[in-house]
């Protein structure tokens, strides 16, 4: 069935820009975008329906390309204790941290984790996401991983959305093997990954390399394993320190680099030599109460394209807004409106590995977008909060409409 969308402007961000077109129109068919452009240019193709947007402004359906928005439990009491005086010793001596969402992972069910997590992403896609990665990682054993995995699955099949599932076995040192950090990489290099992959529950492979977490050795053994299994990698790197992860990530022709606080402009070239995507995290850095910024002014200098996400995660980054978060990208990390459209569109698809069929209005696209009641692009990263009137189309169907 082929739908004319028409009376609207549209944001393309074909090339990562605006590309405004006033007096719009598009046509979609079998899920595609068949025309975008000027009504006055368009062409004389056969539509089975017409729709009005009454003049709102369109731009491509909103991307989330990192977050962890499957796990059990909350840290909110822990954030009461920071706040109180506690620090990061004192929340772990009783039970807190990490531990406390693997031990909460572990024990809820399924059923349990499938219908949270489907809470958490319906408040995101209140903000027009029509594109969403979610990622394993609170298992730390093969049988909850999997859990995990199988859940972010369901999820897709169930929302109208399209979910990406990013294997993150290598995100922290589970208890059973303290001290033993080889033997566990080696365990979901030999087994874990494998398994699941054979399973088809992997699009990707991530880890978290930090010096509380995971060295450059260790993470680059989880990365040859996922080229030899055929898998895309990503990594959190330079979140906390500069070890160089971005640099490795690079080199294994990452799809992104994400958090990077501490990157240096010897791993930036790298990124940029190799096609390597930028994911800056504004809601963990505001979170933490960080001060050190990722270096903007350096990506921009190299082109190396920047993403935006929420990070949506109990411990550092309890966000369900990504709209807040192209905000803090602009009001925190000094990003451009512009910058911070194209950082949740078209380089957030890139981040994904996505950016040929997502991310922008072109034709052979997925026909994904929102029809915003707003007057200029920039309201998108300027408004705090609250909920824009909208429509959402996804893959050519109307799926949200407030």
């Amino acid at each position: 069935m082929r739908i004319l969308w028409h009376n609207c402007q549209i944001v393309t961000m074909a090339e990562g820009r605006y590309n405004l077109i006033k007096e719009a129109s598009l046509i979609t068919g079998d899920g595609k975008l068949l025309w975008v452009g000027e009504e006055a240019g368009r062409p004389d193709i056969a539509v089975d329906e017409h729709k009005d947007l009454q003049g709102r402004l369109v731009t491509p359906g909103l991307i989330d390309c990192h977050t962890h928005s499957v796990f059990g439990g909350d840290r909110s009491q822990e954030f009461e204790m920071r706040l109180n005086g506690a620090t990061y010793a004192d929340i772990a001596a009783a039970g807190g941290g990490i531990a406390s969402t693997v031990k909460a992972t572990r024990e809820a069910s399924e059923q349990q984790l499938l219908e949270s997590a489907r809470r958490r992403i319906n408040a995101l896609r209140k903000d027009g996401i029509t594109t969403l990665e979610v990622k394993s990682g609170y298992g730390l054993s093969l049988e909850d991983e999997r859990k995990m995995l199988r859940v972010i699955r369901q999820l897709g099949q169930s929302l109208p959305l399209t979910l990406h599932s990013t294997c993150l076995a290598a995100h922290a040192l589970p208890p059973e093997f303290k001290g033993r950090s080889d033997e566990f990489i080696a365990e979901i290099c030999d087994n874990w990954l494998p398994a699941l992959h054979a399973e088809d529950l992997v699009d990707a492979v991530d880890a978290f390399c930090e010096h509380l977490a995971f060295s450059v050795a260790q993470v680059e053994r989880v990365f040859i394993k996922a080229r030899e299994l055929g898998l895309p990698v990503k990594l959190h790197a330079e979140q906390l320190s500069l070890l160089h992860g971005a640099g490795l990530a690079a080199r294994y022709n990452a799809l992104s680099a994400d958090h990077l606080e501490y990157l240096c402009e010897e791993d930036i070239a790298l990124m940029a030599e190799h096609g390597t995507t930028a994911v800056v995290l504004p809601g963990a850095f505001y979170f933490l109460r960080e001060t050190k910024k990722p270096p903007i002014e350096l990506l921009r200098q190299y082109q190396v394209p920047m993403a935006i996400s929420s990070d949506l995660n109990p411990g550092t980054s309890p966000v369900l807004s990504l709209r807040l978060m192209m905000n803090m990208a602009c009001t925190l990390f000094g990003l451009t409106p512009e910058e911070a459209l194209a950082g949740v569109t078209l380089h957030a698809a890139r981040a994904l590995g996505v950016s040929d069929t997502a991310g922008s209005l072109e034709p052979g696209k997925e026909a994904n977008f929102v029809a915003w009641e707003i007057d200029h692009p920039a309201e998108l990263s300027y408004w705090l909060g609250g909920t824009l009137s909208k429509q959402v189309i996804y893959q050519g169907k109307e799926v949200w409409n407030d």
